[in-house]
């Protein structure tokens, strides 16, 4: 989740629980009922904020490993590539030296 979806996020449910607290303290109830409902308004408040922990926590672990496939991937197309590469190296640098060796030859003579 990104930082300004967190940040809404957090904004409404902040917004929410200040709303849910002062409809609660205003209505006509007994103290110990809207102690009671002010817990549990908060209680709520608290596993919603715990679910929504718990889903950013797996989509980021889920993109997380997604990444790091892809960076593996990436990383063996990448090796398998220069080492064609290199093998084509070799065989340019031996030829070369092939020609040099004649060369050389023909020069000792």
């Amino acid at each position: 989740m990104s930082g300004r979806s967190s940040d809404s996020i957090l904004a409404l449910l902040a917004g929410a629980a200040i709303g849910v607290g002062i409809g609660i303290l205003f209505a006509p109830d007994k103290g110990s009922k809207t102690r009671e409902k002010i817990k549990n308004g908060f209680d709520d408040l608290k596993d919603d904020v715990k679910s929504k922990f718990n889903s950013a926590e797996e989509e980021a672990k889920e993109k997380f490993s997604q990444t790091k496939d892809e960076l593996k991937e990436t990383v063996e197309n990448l090796l398998s590539k220069s080492s064609y590469k290199a093998e084509e190296a070799i065989t340019f640098l031996e030829e070369k030296l092939a020609e040099l060796k004649k060369q050389n030859a023909k020069l000792q003579k």
